[in-house]
């Protein structure tokens, strides 16, 4: 019998357990801890809340959790309550799938000034993230900036932009419905250092923009190529400038404007203890397609300034790390003997969330190579019996169907659940 250890439960943590079952059989056991008390990772405190479409990808996971093999192992945090030596000793792989949850940060004067946000944290805030619940941010304002052009300041936009009544459906958690919909913001800017060409949102997200009650995306013309060089973008791309050229041609007269400031290098964030302008210069293309700045500079005013900019995955004491890729250090998936990573943590914030999937596959293979009829470590009863030493309260997939159901219980009228944002109401509604 193999064990296997896959540390974190999102979809790359999902999609490696899938591979080693499909690679090993009934001759693997395979469990899957998570620092939360709730597994599925990205899934449930990512994907936005309007998007539900995308999160019931989750239930693929679901059917490897309750396969007789498969064991999520909830509210056990890696390097505290069990260090990766230690989970060495006791399985014969161990699978590193943390994803990248922390924000990279924005390097520029003022960074640091109240109502300057990073997007894991905002996102992490609408999404019922416990470790963001308390966040707070400056709603009562008349303008946001979002730094990034890609889907992630989508999702931000397009949050900050709805109506009350435009979050039907959705999971958006009670403290952030209730605040946005007390939201004074009124104007909301995209900034990206270059142009509509090159921009990393795609046409479905893009697209939503156009459709919203009281919100209307603004492009200024002036900011495109010719409309011949549109075909020499790949498809999707292509799809994405056109909704772009389309904006551009909206005309106004909603209340909340989106508008997208192409060319636009975020300088430094000024304000007198919060954030109050953002101070911007104009770059152009060069020759190469990066962006150079011109000296030209200006202003926009906002109180509030998210930044959507990338992902790095935090290091753990004993894996070798990458800083200035935000990843662990590995070898087409391979860090080290009898360790491995997937996912974010092995690409860096890159790819959508089937873009992990290959990833589980490409580890299980390696991981039969490098383990063949071998095998046989204690595995699962040696982190029990190390857990109950130390008084670890561990979660298990049946203890999260309980708090699942009573999520669905507690959910408004039309939506599907109302999540649960502090631990220890989650761990409460096991009913031990």
């Amino acid at each position: 019998m193999r064990h296997v250890a896959v540390i974190g439960s999102g979809p790359a943590g999902y999609y490696s357990a899938e591979a080693i079952q499909k690679q090993f059989g009934d001759e693997v056991r395979v469990d899957i801890i998570d620092r939360m008390p709730v597994p599925y990772g990205l899934i449930r405190f990512g994907v936005a809340p309007d998007h539900q479409s995308i999160k019931a990808v989750y239930r693929r996971y679901e059917k490897v959790a309750l396969s007789d093999n498969v064991r999520f192992v909830g509210n056990v945090l890696v390097g505290r309550d069990i260090s990766i030596p230690e989970l060495q000793s006791l399985y014969d792989a161990v699978i590193l799938a943390t994803g990248a949850p922390h924000d990279r940060p924005l390097e520029i004067a003022g960074a640091s000034l109240d109502g300057v946000i990073g997007s894991a944290a905002f996102v992490g805030w609408y999404n019922g993230h416990p470790d963001f619940a308390e966040l707070d941010p400056p709603l009562n304002v008349a303008a946001a900036a979002v730094i990034g052009n890609g889907n992630v300041a989508l999702d931000v936009a397009r949050i900050l932009s709805k109506t009350p009544a435009e979050f039907a459906g959705s999971d958006i958690v009670g403290h952030a419905f209730e605040a946005l919909g007390r939201a004074a913001i009124r104007t909301i800017h995209i900034l990206g250092r270059r142009g509509p060409h090159q921009i990393a949102m795609t046409p479905k997200e893009l697209g939503e923009l156009g459709h919203l009650e009281e919100a209307v995306p603004q492009v200024e013309p002036g900011d495109f190529p010719p409309a011949i060089d549109d075909a020499l973008l790949e498809p999707g791309q292509r799809k994405s400038v056109t909704h772009l050229r389309e904006f551009a041609n909206l005309p106004g007269g909603k209340p909340k404007t989106i508008v997208f400031d192409f060319f636009a290098k975020p300088l430094a964030i000024e304000g007198a203890g919060r954030v109050e302008r953002l101070l911007v210069e104009r770059t152009r293309l060069d020759e190469k397609g990066a962006a150079i700045g011109t000296g030209e500079t200006y202003a926009i005013d906002c109180g509030l300034v998210v930044t959507c900019i990338g992902y790095q995955t935090p290091p753990i004491e004993g894996v070798p790390y990458e800083a200035d890729r935000g990843r662990f250090a590995n070898c087409e998936g391979a860090i080290g003997e009898g360790l491995y990573c997937v996912g974010w943590a092995r690409r860096g914030p890159t790819g959508t969330i089937g873009t992990n999937r290959p990833d589980g596959y490409e580890v299980a293979e390696k991981i039969a190579a490098d383990i063949g009829t071998g095998g046989g470590k204690e595995g699962r009863p040696g982190l029990d019996r190390l857990l109950a030493a130390r008084q670890v309260d561990i979660v298990t997939f049946r203890d999260w169907q309980k708090i699942e159901a009573a999520e669905t219980a507690r959910a408004r009228e039309g939506n599907p659940r109302e999540k649960f944002v502090a631990l220890a109401e989650m761990l409460g509604a096991r009913g031990r």
